[in-house]
């Protein structure tokens, strides 16, 4: 079960509502909330980014050592 954010569309001027409703990955968006029938709509939120670190540890996009050793002036 997922939880979604809705919020309720309010005839003009009314107040915009929110709630978190459970309900299947697989169920079809709600149009109406389930208990008090007011028209409601589902909220599009930003979710959870992960972000992978590589085998050599630290951040992703720390810079890496030239592979020819470092001995000139270019990377320093």
């Amino acid at each position: 079960m997922a939880t979604y954010v809705y919020e309720t569309i309010p005839a003009a001027g009314g107040e915009v509502r929110r709630y978190e409703i459970r309900q299947s990955m697989k169920d079809a968006p709600l149009t109406k909330h389930p208990e008090t029938g007011e028209p409601i709509r589902r909220v599009i939120t930003g979710g959870l980014g992960l972000i992978g670190v590589g085998s050599r540890g630290g951040s992703p996009a720390a810079p890496r050592r030239p592979s020819h050793g470092g001995g000139c002036s270019c990377c320093h």
